[in-house]
């Protein structure tokens, strides 16, 4: 029996290209670093995604810690074909809304473009031809009510009737005190996720992870990153950049550092101390010299 669809494959094709990103088609295309130390915390979401009733997955963490990560680490799980049977094939697609808040000149436009993605992706949950789909919104306080200011407030009441029947799968993406703030206050929306906490990684955890992309980043500038090195950047970064979080902090600053090694030096070579320092002062304000 074939199933109509009230929004076409070509449609929501359209929609989907205009106003999100496909995060299952670039880790195919080897787009992302890998994603380590949040096996567990992938795990958590799969078995959540899984359920039959709340089935959509709430991350929370401070900015910085890889909620965004996590959720690029899922999308590689499904290219790799390494996830259940039930997620076999599905598209975790990243909602751009500001994108397609862009141009709108009302409330009601904007939701005109939402309701339809929504609509569509929504329609074809039942269907067994369709691949699972997947919508992650980051911020995902900012669609709320009570979010004074956010030019996608109120957004929430457009999803909750999809929520309520269970067509749609979200990861949703907030810190512990916006999510008090916005989205606890409100049951409904509330009952349909279940949260999965996402911790700060620890000084030896990010080691692993700058161990674990920098590949990505030698091959980028062309310049050799060290295991001291990257010691190195994380020890700097925890004792003079406390107010951020790792392992966002201890990444902008090997980026940093070797876009400063090709820019004095060229492609080639070991990135260097002193290319380490410079962006540790450019960050902090600190003189270069101190933190030799």
């Amino acid at each position: 029996m074939t199933i109509e669809h009230k929004i076409s494959d070509s449609e929501l094709e359209a929609l989907i290209h205009s106003y999100c990103r496909d995060l299952t088609a670039l880790a195919r295309e080897k787009r992302f670093d890998p994603i380590t130390g949040r096996d567990k915390e992938i795990e958590q979401a799969i078995l959540i995604l899984l359920q039959k009733g709340r089935k959509n997955v709430m991350l929370q963490a401070p900015a910085g810690v890889g909620k965004t990560a996590l959720v690029i680490g899922l999308a590689q799980q499904i290219a790799a074909d390494t996830v259940p049977d039930y997620l076999k094939n599905a598209r975790v697609l990243e909602i751009d809304l500001a994108s397609m808040s862009a141009g709108t000149g009302s409330v009601s436009e904007f939701q005109g473009r939402f309701i339809p993605l929504v609509k569509g992706i929504a329609e074809r949950y039942h269907d067994p031809k369709c691949p699972k789909y997947i919508l992650f919104i980051d911020e995902i306080h900012t669609i709320m009510p009570s979010c004074e200011g956010s030019a996608y407030k109120g957004l929430s009441e457009v999803m909750k009737p999809y929520l309520t029947v269970g067509d749609i799968n979200i990861i949703g993406a907030t810190t512990k005190d916006e999510y008090r703030i916005y989205v606890g206050v409100d049951p409904a929306m509330d009952r349909r996720f279940q949260k999965v906490e996402l911790a700060i990684p620890d000084d030896d955890a990010t080691v692993t992870i700058l161990q674990a992309i920098r590949s990505g980043y030698e091959a980028h500038h062309g310049v050799q990153v060290s295991d001291d090195i990257c010691k190195l950047i994380v020890k700097l970064t925890s004792e003079h950049m406390r107010k951020r979080n790792q392992p966002d902090k201890s990444i902008i600053v090997m980026d940093g550092a070797c876009a400063k090694h090709v820019l004095d030096k060229g492609r080639g070579g070991a990135l260097s101390k002193d290319a380490v320092f410079y962006i540790m002062s450019a960050e902090t304000g600190i003189h270069a010299g101190a933190f030799e």
